[in-house]
């Protein structure tokens, strides 16, 4: 269980220009960090956003994009508008023009999409809707037991996670998985209530395994399908 909400952090070479942009995008309060990084901090029912300094390379794909969602096909354009203005530009990665979603990139070239309005599955979730993942269904229910909340989704190998309070949606698009070709530069971090020493334990116990290089104190792991993430203390 987690002693502060789960946050995605992202390798950025300019961590306060990129946490500025998503504030902008998400309305959130940009609270710079003394090591040159920046957050957006989240609630029991929207994840944080962590910017940090790192000079990680693109090598393919990222492994985890951020969906927002919309209240109607207006609310949709000011988004995607919104994003423009600040910064972000259009992607194609293969959409076809009958989908509902719109895709982008934000500054440093992390994908991202603008949910149309009327998407059952991202209903309540939040402007914040979902995390999504490139992952294998034990990697989903491994995050399932790590974090405590329950699955809500788990069919043809796609799998989907959500705070007991509700809120943003964690989900795992199944096999195919893109090779991992170096660090993710996107990554979960916790904060666990109690003893971070038996935390780790507790995640090795599960299927995770450990990783060297943590810096600023982070224990880095990595979940089954190799992705790291980094273990806070509280």
């Amino acid at each position: 269980m987690l002693s502060r909400p789960l946050t995605v952090t992202f390798d950025a070479h300019d961590p306060v220009r990129l946490a500025r942009f998503w504030g902008g995008l998400v309305h959130r309060e940009v609270v710079e960090e003394t090591n040159g990084g920046a957050c957006l901090p989240g609630t029991d029912t929207q994840l944080g956003l962590r910017f940090v300094p790192g000079a990680t390379r693109r090598a393919g794909p990222n492994r985890m994009h951020l969906h927002l969602t919309s209240t109607g096909p207006d609310d949709q354009q000011r988004q995607v508008a919104t994003a423009l203005d600040l910064g972000g530009t259009h992607l194609d990665v293969g959409q076809r023009p009958e989908e509902r979603h719109i895709v982008l990139a934000d500054p440093e070239g992390n994908e991202f999409c603008v949910i149309g309005p009327g998407n059952s599955f991202l209903a309540g979730c939040g402007l914040l809707g979902e995390i999504a993942c490139d992952g294998t269904r034990a990697v989903g229910l491994f995050w399932s037991a790590a974090l405590g909340w329950p699955l809500v989704w788990d069919q043809d190998e796609e799998t989907a996670v959500q705070s007991p309070y509700g809120g943003t949606k964690v989900a795992w698009g199944g096999p195919p998985v893109n090779p991992k070709l170096g660090r993710n530069r996107q990554r979960f971090d916790l904060v666990p209530e109690g003893d971070r020493q038996a935390a780790v334990d507790r995640l090795v116990g599960l299927g995770a395994t450990r990783v060297e290089g943590g810096a600023d104190g982070v224990v880095v792991l990595a979940d089954p399908d190799g992705n790291e993430f980094g273990v806070l203390a509280g």
